[in-house]
């Protein structure tokens, strides 16, 4: 990885895990909040955020294994069952019992599994964007997971090309050139270029099909925050999703797209803010 990235969102530690190295970093004090990423993302989405955070908390940030600063072996399964795993004992190394969990998009599904079917326990649990019910994904993901070993051989002009194009959908407001090169960053070479396809390709709606039906049993305090125009994941899943976990509360941002952080950052900041407060009373 350059040192762009690295200077942007430093993740000096390292967690080995089933041949995997998982890059990670912890700072600031209090109560602890871990932050989880998604696709095609990475914990530098939440550095700006994480950073306000951490004046009154111990933040944790993580890159998955095929993400980010983290490493990306093409032997190695990326699907949401494989990251939740890893996120339950990735808990167990930081020996954190009950942290607060805020999580984004794939963050979603990957730690809604490690609570349900991995037994990990939260104080509270933020969901942004998430992903949690299909259909999921959009045009453009779901024509990459049909066709990706097709797109793995695109010249890497074109690839960067459409990476960059692809992530700026996300945004409402539009992402500024900076925010879109060091989100493209970790996809570009041919290493980026081969795990960018191979985790589309190994999205399946089986492993958020296989935890819908326990969301009725979710007793953590649950806020559900989406952005009004989201259109990867249109904010009718918000509803759907605040519906189905008791008690949940449903925030919705506006003029935020799927990219709330960068789209309405001090609004996402204060939402974030004000679930983990009001889980601390």
């Amino acid at each position: 990885m350059t040192d762009t990235l690295a200077e942007f969102n430093p993740l000096p530690h390292t967690f080995d895990w089933e041949g995997r190295h998982v890059r990670w970093a912890s700072f600031g004090a209090g109560p602890t909040v871990v932050f989880c990423h998604g696709t095609p993302w990475s914990s530098a989405l939440w550095r700006s955020i994480a950073n306000a955070t951490a004046v009154g908390y111990t933040v944790y940030l993580w890159d998955m294994p095929g993400y980010g600063q983290s490493s990306k072996d093409e032997d190695h399964p990326v699907s949401l069952d494989v990251q939740a795993r890893l996120f339950a004992d990735l808990l167990e190394y930081w020996d954190l019992d009950a942290p607060h969990v805020v999580a984004h998009d794939y963050g979603g599904a990957v730690s809604l599994r490690a609570h349900l079917l991995h037994g990990c326990e939260y104080t509270s649990l933020s969901l942004i964007d998430v992903v949690a019910l299909k259909p999921w994904g959009s045009d453009f993901f779901r024509l990459v997971r049909d066709n990706a070993d097709v797109f793995k051989q695109v010249p890497p002009a074109v690839h960067e090309g459409a990476v960059k194009a692809y992530i700026s959908t996300a945004s409402h407001r539009g992402l500024t050139l900076e925010m879109e090169n060091l989100l493209s960053l970790p996809w570009l070479g041919a290493e980026g270029q081969r795990a960018f396809y191979q985790q589309i390709a190994e999205a399946d709606e089986r492993f958020t099909d296989e935890i819908e039906p326990l969301y009725k049993t979710i007793r953590t305090p649950t806020t559900i925050m989406w952005g009004e125009d989201d259109t990867w994941i249109p904010v009718d899943r918000a509803h759907r999703l605040a519906e189905m976990v008791p008690n949940a509360r449903l925030h919705l941002v506006k003029r935020a797209g799927h990219l709330a952080q960068t789209d309405q950052p001090e609004a996402l900041t204060a939402a974030i803010l004000e679930a983990l407060g009001r889980a601390e009373t």
